[in-house]
Order: structure tokens, then sequence, then C-alpha cells
């Protein structure tokens, strides 16, 4: 086998020469486009990194927010408790203290009535001690006489009842 030299040197010259072009018009913009979507990825791989912990620290707003939300349901829930007992206990007290009123006013229309029979009651009984008088005495009384008798009936009514 017999090597050429110069066909050689021709094709090392031509292989270098064509290197130099491809590394120039191919390669080159070839290795920019692939620098350029390196560069993309790199940057959307950041993009998503950074909505991750946006997305977390937003989670965990909303999970403070939440639990801040049932904390103040749950003191509405409870002053509305309070509320509903302290109510309750002011309709209760207002309504002993208008059955005590009722049971004072009950108590004073009993006196009042018990002090009217009492008084129709001397009024019946002096009628009728006049009338027995009279009968007994059979004859007329004066008045002043009677009225002198009704006090003194009534006096000893009085004393008995």
């Amino acid at each position: 086998m017999h090597i050429e030299w110069t066909t050689f040197f021709i094709q090392i010259v031509a292989f270098l020469i064509l290197y130099f072009l491809l590394q120039k018009f191919a390669f080159g913009p070839l290795f920019g486009m692939m620098e350029k979507r390196r560069q993309l990825v790199k940057d959307q791989i950041q993009t998503a990194e950074n909505s991750r912990k946006q997305a977390e620290q937003l989670l965990e707003e909303q999970k403070q927010a939440l639990q801040q939300t049932r904390k103040e349901a749950h003191d509405i829930i409870e002053q509305a408790r309070q509320t509903s007992s302290k109510q309750a206990d002011e309709i209760v007290a207002a309504a002993r203290k208008e059955a005590d009123r009722l049971k004072d006013e009950a108590l004073k229309d009993i006196e009042n009535e018990k002090n009217k029979a009492v008084a129709a009651l001397r009024s019946q009984v002096s009628a009728m001690s006049v009338l027995i008088a009279s009968k007994i005495i059979e004859k007329q009384i004066d008045e002043k006489t009677q009225n002198d008798l009704v006090e003194h009936y009534l006096k000893e009514v009085g004393g008995n009842v």
C-alpha cells in the first residue's frame, strides 16, 4: 500500500477548511441555540422553583388565615353563648321580679278584700245585733243608743276577730 502524500495533505487541508467553515457557520449558531435552550430551561426551572416557593408561602398564609377565621368563629360562638346565657339570666330575673310584684299585689288585694269583708261583716253584724236587740227589748231604740250599742258590739267583735 502506497500513501500519496500530496493527496493526504490536500485532504487534511480540505478537512481543516471544512472544519473551520462548519465551526464558524454551523457549530457556532448550533452551540448558540443550544446555549439559549439551556438558558431557557434553566430560567424555566428557576421560575418553577420560585412559583413553588410562592405557592408554599401562599398555602401557609391560607392555612394561617383559615386558622384565624376558625378562631374568630369560635370566639363569636362563645360570645353568643355568653350573651344568650346572660340574656336568659336577665329574663329569669325579670320574671322572678314580676312574679314577686304580682304576688305582693295579690297579697295587698287579698288584704283589701279581707278588710272589706270584715267591714261588711261588721255592718251586717251591727244591723243584725240591732235587730236582735230590738226584738229582745221589744222597744224602739233611738238612733244615738243604737249607735252606742253598735260601737260597743263592734269593739267586742273586733277584739275577737
